[in-house]
């Protein structure tokens, strides 16, 4: 029989989804490093990379569907290893893309004889926004199945007053990743054809080695998910889940449509943002971005913090989970000045700040989804995964087409940063109010 394990033994395993995280944004993050480097050198346009976002994102929504709804029948301790390697692979594909567009073009009907001299002449740029594309299909699809088997973990492993600071905990691996990714295109990148290829095969490698602690660490029985009431749910007695489950998962719904359209915004468009409009070197936009994923970090590991602080100082953990959120709304609402101030300390500054309230936001979110049910968290993943991204996917090429056509970031800037005035409002009008001895159901 297996021995208990030790209470330090649940924030070690959120460590190993901080590390997970990791992973999955530096094989996101990647491209988005690279981009302008590589739209200049197959002339790829805004409105194009757009696509490449929007491909990625399509494929992410399938990806939560199908392996939230898997993660409720297969062991997260058997999925979790299967997607990070599959999307890995599809990293380290990705340097590869325009020997992969070649292939896929030679499945596409043959150009007309009228237009054979213009798809000759572009056959590359052709060829790299079909591998591009194709590499970042796969990628996205994978990377999906994280958020279902992470969830599923700390829901399973952490009490109501923990999951905050868990989940804070897990997705701050998402500005680590960012952090370190700039460094390691730094690294390599050259004014060379060709050197943005070997950060896609350094991050992918790095992927397979997690599968190592994972199964090491975890036992297949440590994540078994039952129906039975939680041990201290609350220092406050009328604070409990809700007893329904569809006006919570409406406010979910729009509250994740708007906290992923801020997020997804500033991850993919803020290196050429501050290249394109402000003029800054790629080596500057590197070191700044790095500082914007530090500021992002702390604001994640700050929610966490304080929402565990207040719930022990006997606030409703409800209380103070919302309470956080509208913080980090007032946050990323600062978006409205960034749009319009010139290049200099104060813009920098402001998009720190706007970071560490867009990443702060997810916690929270992750720990109201955990709430409705304790045995179907990964159907409840993935619905709203599939709404977050097939919502900001859509919106990524018609990003890049304002872009194209304004020559300006601004519009998308300030929507980006408003959206999550309406999560909030969501989440405060259609949020079951908390009522005692009440339980989530199965």
């Amino acid at each position: 029989m297996n021995e208990p394990r030790p209470p330090s033994w649940k924030w070690t395993v959120c460590s190993l989804l901080l590390l997970a995280t990791m992973l999955n944004y530096m094989d996101r993050q990647t491209l988005a490093q690279v981009a302008t480097t590589i739209c200049a050198e197959y002339s790829l346009t805004n409105e194009q990379y757009g696509n490449l976002e929007m491909g990625f994102g399509l494929a992410f929504a399938a990806g939560a569907l199908f392996f939230g709804f898997l993660v409720d029948r297969v062991s997260a301790r058997w999925l979790y290893p299967f997607v990070l390697i599959g999307w890995s692979l599809a990293g380290i594909a990705t340097a590869y893309a325009v020997e992969i567009g070649s292939w896929v073009l030679t499945w596409l009907p043959a150009p007309d004889a009228a237009d054979l001299s213009l798809n000759v002449a572009h056959y590359e740029s052709r060829a790299a926004y079909s591998g591009f594309l194709t590499c970042r299909v796969v990628l996205g699809f994978f990377e999906a199945g994280h958020w279902p088997c992470a969830l599923v973990t700390t829901q399973t492993i952490l009490n109501r007053q923990d999951r905050s600071f868990g989940n804070s905990i897990l997705q701050s691996g998402a500005a680590i990743g960012a952090i370190i990714t700039p460094w390691i295109v730094l690294a390599f990148l050259r004014d060379v054809p060709g050197s943005w290829r070997w950060p896609f095969v350094t991050i992918g490698c790095l992927g397979a080695l997690w599968v190592i602690p994972w199964l090491t660490m975890v036992r297949g029985n440590d994540l078994v998910r039952t129906q039975q009431a939680e041990a201290a749910v609350s220092a406050h007695p009328s604070d409990a889940p809700p007893v329904s489950v569809w006006r919570p998962f409406a406010a979910l719904v729009i509250g994740v449509l708007m906290i992923n359209i801020t997020w997804q915004y500033f991850r993919a468009w803020l290196p050429k943002f501050l290249q394109e409009q402000h003029g800054y070197s790629l080596t500057e936009v590197g070191v700044f971005t790095s500082a914007y994923y530090i500021s992002a970090d702390v604001g994640c590991i700050s929610v966490g913090v304080i929402v565990k602080w207040l719930a022990g100082r006997g606030w409703r953990v409800h209380s103070a989970r919302m309470t956080t959120f509208a913080v980090c709304t007032l946050l990323t609402m600062l978006s409205v000045l960034v749009a319009v101030l010139p290049s200099g300390p104060l813009l920098l500054g402001l998009l720190l700040v706007i970071g560490a309230g867009a990443l702060g936001l997810f916690p929270n979110y992750y720990s109201f989804t955990q709430e409705l049910s304790k045995t179907h968290q990964g159907k409840i993943t993935g619905m709203l995964g599939a709404v977050a991204w097939v919502g900001s996917a859509l919106l990524q090429p018609l990003a890049g087409r304002s872009i194209d056509e304004t020559k300006s970031y601004a519009t998308g800037i300030v929507v980006a940063g408003l959206a999550p005035l309406i999560a909030v409002l969501a989440l405060w009008l259609l949020w079951e109010k908390p009522a005692a001895n009440s339980q989530p159901s199965g």
